[in-house]
């Protein structure tokens, strides 16, 4: 996204629609995140592309799940003229897996998105079995100012988060960012070290030696074989269950 962004000049034309703006996935995301918006917001700028359109569709799904004193930038609030849809729940937030329930927010100008609208109104209004009763617990949820303790110090999301930073690091052959919110961690494997030509390869190779699932790098887009992601949700005692299995695999693999 960083790249397409920041390449915007007067040959690119004068609409530009980035599909998706997704925050934290690992973590370097934070910052880049802020990047590609900022970059968004000055190609609106007047002097620069006075004639340039651009639309951005956020998923903000992690926005109460940010750790380290960071603090969370909803993109909606940095341009007034910048088209922007915003989607949102609480599956995440308030660790309600499972809850199928959220929302979108249309912000910033709105006068060329008037067909998008209508598709919305038009697909809104052909639901037959609209989940209502879920819906009643959203505004509560959103005015509930309680501090989200799991992700300070201390708490389960953030001792997690440190303990499987550490323990991947750890490992020689493996290298980690340490991710700044979510839940989730992109390792990064030496593929020279282990003669990883196939990433789907090393997942499965694991899941058959050590019948554990991991989800290859290629699955979240990354063009390169040397990559995995971490969920470490999973309480302690098997967050190290598997670091220590993951080590003892690496000893001796080889693709």
């Amino acid at each position: 996204i960083g790249e397409y962004i920041f390449g915007i000049s007067p040959e690119s034309g004068n609409h530009i629609s980035v599909p998706a703006v997704s925050q934290y996935e690992n973590g370097e995301c934070y910052l880049c995140f802020l990047a590609c918006v900022t970059a968004l917001v000055r190609a609106r700028e007047p002097g620069i592309y006075h004639d340039l359109t651009v639309s951005d569709a956020c998923d903000e799904i992690y926005d109460r799940l940010v750790m380290d004193g960071l603090e969370h930038c909803a993109v909606g609030s940095l341009s007034d003229d910048v088209f922007t849809v915003t989607l949102n729940g609480l599956s995440k937030s308030h660790r309600a897996a499972g809850f199928r329930v959220g929302w979108m927010c249309l912000s910033g100008d709105k006068s060329r998105a008037k067909g998008y609208i209508e598709g919305l109104n038009m697909l809104s209004s052909m639901r037959m079995c609209s989940n209502v009763p879920a819906q009643q617990i959203i505004a509560p949820a959103l005015r509930d100012t309680t501090p989200d303790y799991d992700i300070m110090p201390g708490g389960r999301i953030y001792e997690q988060r440190e303990f499987i930073y550490n323990a991947v690091n750890a490992i020689p052959g493996l290298s980690a960012v340490k991710p700044k919110a979510a839940f989730y961690m992109f390792p990064k494997i030496d593929a020279e070290r282990f003669n990883i030509k196939d990433d789907e390869k090393f997942v499965l190779d694991f899941l058959k030696s050590e019948h554990i699932l991991l989800v290859r790098g290629r699955g979240f887009n990354i063009p390169t074989n040397d990559h995995f992601r971490i969920v470490y949700l999973p309480k302690l005692e098997d967050l190290k269950t598997f670091t220590d299995k993951l080590g003892n695999f690496l000893e001796t693999y080889r693709q």
